[in-house]
């Protein structure tokens, strides 16, 4: 999680989002390529998605309203496979979560919508890229939707649990 420096008064606030020699010094990359955003009701659920090639980190953060920000290790190898982290962000709090390529992510939306803006480390295929299923009982997400079935896209409906995903040739892209 990271939670940028914020200056405020009666006008308003300032922040900076992204600070390439402050990103160095926490070890995290520094070259973005894409920039997404995304709007979306409250109960909705995306993700839990991921890219292979090229790989692809994301740096989320809400800028409207509030969600449930996840991260998900589905390298193989890695000590902390289908581990998740989960962190509610909003335009209040103005948290961001950082997921390396390597990491499956999604966010649940808690407020009547949010939009959700992310940096990306890849440029977007189609054609090297997945998902987890977002209730596998392998990785046991806690999404806080107070017993609601969440609204999910086609695809994330019948995306592959992790078990699936890691018996495919594709997911030595992700070696710890």
């Amino acid at each position: 999680m990271i939670v940028p420096d914020i200056f405020q008064d009666s006008r308003g606030f300032f922040m900076e989002t992204y600070r390439e020699d402050q990103f160095k010094k926490l070890g995290l990359p520094c070259n973005f390529v894409q920039d997404n955003h995304s709007r979306s009701a409250r109960g909705v659920v995306r993700g839990l998605h991921f890219q292979w090639g090229p790989p692809m980190g994301k740096l989320m953060r809400v800028t409207s309203g509030s969600a449930f920000l996840v991260a998900v290790d589905i390298r193989k190898g890695s000590p902390t496979l289908g581990k998740w982290v989960g962190v509610e962000a909003s335009t209040e709090n103005r948290r961001q979560v950082w997921a390396p390529a390597g990491f499956a992510r999604g966010f649940c939306v808690l407020s009547e919508s949010a939009e959700i803006q992310y940096k990306c480390t890849g440029l977007y295929s189609n054609k090297a890229e997945s998902g987890i299923l977002w209730n596998d009982p392998a990785i046991g997400i806690e999404w806080p939707l107070a017993g609601a079935q969440p609204e999910l896209s086609e695809k994330d409906k019948k995306a592959q649990t992790l078990a699936q995903w890691l018996a495919t040739p594709e997911s030595d892209n992700f070696k710890f």
